[in-house]
């Protein structure tokens, strides 16, 4: 039986698109390699009229970043009734939405952080809460806009009041978690596994971490106690049914492992549209379940819906 035809959607016009670009290229040649049928997607804004005039079977979804995971591109290919990979366009928007996956989240009994939504104008002069904590635009990927104020710092960040801030106005402000950055990739329900991130040369998993090669020293499985490990895999799937997740999602956790055993597990956020780099994180771990990066991305071609 003949291949689907698989449009690899990547690119787009956002921060994050060379990350896209990059995600894009590795799963269109894997799916290659696989034997489906590929044409790569630029995406622009008139995508509707590209993917109308492709009739693909499946569109694999490798933007990130908003248009690409917040339910937009969801909403496009629900309308055209192709099926595409990764979530549908409720969990998507809800995940993307830093505030509102924390209220999902909290109300499913997952461990969230104190935060409150600040505007970046009421608060160049006064902390918004004791540091340290972290600032962080509601609806952006990668990293970008993150702020970290710490104990020590008298005011908030200089950067409030560029006059060329390029993020919306409204922030959300979260209580700093120190200790060990870990994060788990959830497959079709089924955790993949718990990696410990160590940032080299950066002071948190900032973009640069995240995809410059030697950025970041990945961990996996992660050295702590069974019992952390597990609770963080459980945690995983949890959040990743309770914002109604489907196909590959990764849940970021903060770990302040204490020697007095009062130690603090924290899920950040959940990713709806992980990296799928050489330097990505999911591909990783499901290597470590035994499951190839053509494997993979084709199972991800076969699970594809649309009513997601």
């Amino acid at each position: 039986m003949a291949k689907k035809h698989v449009a690899v959607l990547m690119g787009g016009w956002v921060n994050e698109r060379p990350v896209s670009l990059s995600s894009g290229k590795d799963c269109a040649d894997a799916l290659e390699e696989a034997g489906y049928k590929v044409t790569r997607v630029d995406v622009d804004r008139n995508v509707s009229a590209v993917l109308k005039k492709l009739q693909p079977d499946v569109a694999f979804n490798a933007l990130h970043g908003p248009f690409g995971e917040d339910g937009c591109i969801q909403g496009i290919l629900e309308f055209l009734n192709i099926p595409y990979t990764h979530s549908g366009v409720m969990a998507s928007s809800l995940a993307m939405n830093k505030v509102k996956a924390k209220a999902v989240m909290g109300a499913a009994g997952i461990p969230i952080t104190e935060h409150i939504v600040v505007n970046r104008h009421k608060i160049q002069r006064e902390h918004p809460m004791e540091p340290p904590y972290v600032l962080k635009p509601i609806n952006e990927g990668s990293s970008f806009g993150v702020l970290i104020v710490k104990q020590d710092q008298e005011f908030p960040p200089q950067e409030l009041s560029r006059t060329d801030w390029p993020y919306p106005d409204v922030l959300m402000c979260e209580r700093f978690i120190e200790g060990r950055e870990l994060t788990c990739a959830v497959r079709d329900d089924t955790p993949l596994g718990v990696i410990d991130i160590i940032p080299m040369g950066h002071g948190f998993y900032d973009y640069d971490a995240k995809y410059v090669e030697g950025g970041s020293k990945h961990i996996l499985p992660a050295k702590i106690s069974p019992i952390v490990y597990q609770t963080i895999e459980t945690l995983a799937v949890k959040a990743h049914q309770a914002l109604g997740c489907r196909g590959v999602s990764r849940a970021d956790f903060r770990f302040d492992e204490r020697e007095d055993g009062s130690g603090e597990l924290i899920c950040l956020e959940v990713n709806t549209q992980p990296g799928m780099t050489p330097t990505s994180l999911v591909p990783e771990m499901a290597a470590h379940k035994g499951m190839s990066f053509k494997d993979l991305v084709s199972w991800m071609v076969e699970d594809a819906s649309c009513c997601r």
